[in-house]
């Protein structure tokens, strides 16, 4: 596509040069796609304005310094709404309470015995329960000869062979009745009449006061995948989020004494705490320079300081929250995408003209510094003028 800088007809001796009189002809610029535009509205070509005050030559002047140095690029800092912004995403308000639970229930390791102290047990109680009934003369022939003993006729069960046979029964019970089986990423939390006992985390074959109430708790490292969760941004509008957690269970008897149920606590922790940072952010800065809920690590980071704090009063440790995905709600997800396409959009026509400018610019500056032409401040415009339709519609080409 082609664009030219198009004039009215002008005499012979004018060539180029403005007209006696100070009457010039209008310039406009043409294109083959797009309709004559009138280059005034663009430009200011009278040097003066209508009340005589000189008016400054609004074309791209020499840089200051020698040769043809391109110019550095200024930085400015982060304005004070960023910052507070990005201080407001990784602060959790000092105002809201953290769950509290009683101080004295922390975990402590409990007593148990190798497992071959209660095979020996069970082995003594049925080796005293066989003793007994053979006393008594009530063990059939056959076990009798099976466990090598000799015949006896009896002495009949009297209150000695029935506390014999009682206390050895007790022992076989309590010696194979408190076997159990610790896992590797398993944990016994042991309580008796409500009190808690203490915690097994061994593992093998072992032996446990049957007695005790045992609660079997996972205390390998795992995660979780929620969801998608409904959230608002800072500007109240619709997302669906979703969220994975790394956790496990540190305190074994804080997760199982002081929480009902401490998977479903996480979950709803987990659901309050997504809600309220991602409530901070916008979920896009269209056209700011801002930071919003696109930077997962920021937010995870967020996330996983404000989880932590609420999981821990319950034994929970939380390792990172990361969010998956963060998507609009589906009532606003199409004009929240058109917007995102205009400010693109927009976003891509300022760096074509921002390199647009600048090419003029180091243009006019060479073929002046180098001496190649002498113009004046009308035969500067002009040339500005012409080289910036030219760039622009070579970007459009190539776009």
């Amino acid at each position: 596509m082609s664009a030219t800088a198009a004039s009215q007809p002008q005499s012979p001796q004018s060539d180029g040069a403005p007209e006696p009189g100070g009457a010039r002809s209008p310039r406009v610029i043409q294109s083959e796609a797009t309709t004559e535009i009138p280059v005034h509205l663009l430009f200011r070509d009278d040097p003066d304005d209508t009340t005589g005050v000189p008016l400054s030559p609004a074309v791209v002047r020499r840089r200051q310094g020698t040769g043809e140095q391109p110019r550095a690029p200024r930085r400015t800092a982060p304005a004070p709404a960023v910052a507070a912004s990005l201080a407001a995403v990784h602060a959790e308000p000092a105002g809201r309470p953290v769950p509290d639970v009683d101080p004295a229930l922390v975990e402590r390791r409990a007593r148990v015995l190798p497992g071959i102290v209660g095979v020996l047990g069970g082995c003594a109680g049925v080796a005293g329960c066989a003793l007994s009934l053979w006393w008594a003369g009530a063990l059939p022939e056959p076990a009798a000869r099976l466990a090598g003993l000799p015949g006896y006729g009896g002495a009949g069960l009297g209150a000695a062979q029935w506390a014999s046979l009682a206390g050895s029964g007790a022992l076989g019970l309590f010696g194979f009745g408190g076997l159990a089986r610790g896992r590797v990423g398993r944990a016994w939390v042991l309580g008796l009449f409500g009190r808690y006992r203490g915690t097994v985390r061994r593992t093998g074959l072992l032996w446990v006061n049957p007695l005790l109430l045992r609660r079997r708790v996972d205390v390998r490292l795992r995660h979780w995948r929620s969801e998608p969760m409904a959230a608002v941004d800072r500007c109240g509008v619709g997302l669906r989020v979703v969220v994975l957690v790394v956790w496990r269970v540190k305190d074994t008897a804080r997760a199982t004494l002081a929480v009902e149920d401490h998977q479903e606590y996480l979950r709803q922790c987990v659901e309050a705490t997504t809600a309220r940072v991602l409530s901070r952010l916008p979920a896009d800065a269209f056209h700011d320079e801002a930071p919003t809920l696109r930077d997962a690590e920021a937010v995870g980071a967020a996330l996983t300081r404000a989880l932590a704090a609420d999981a821990g009063a319950v034994g929970i440790e939380v390792f990172s929250v990361q969010p998956t995905r963060i998507e609009y709600a589906p009532e606003v997800a199409a004009v929240m995408q058109r917007r995102r396409v205009a400010a693109l959009d927009a976003r891509h026509r300022d760096t074509v003209l921002t390199s647009v400018v600048d090419s003029v610019e180091d243009t006019v500056t060479r073929l002046t510094t180098r001496g190649l032409v002498e113009l004046d401040d009308y035969e500067r415009k002009a040339l500005v003028k012409d080289l910036t339709v030219a760039f622009y519609t070579g970007h459009g080409e190539h776009r």
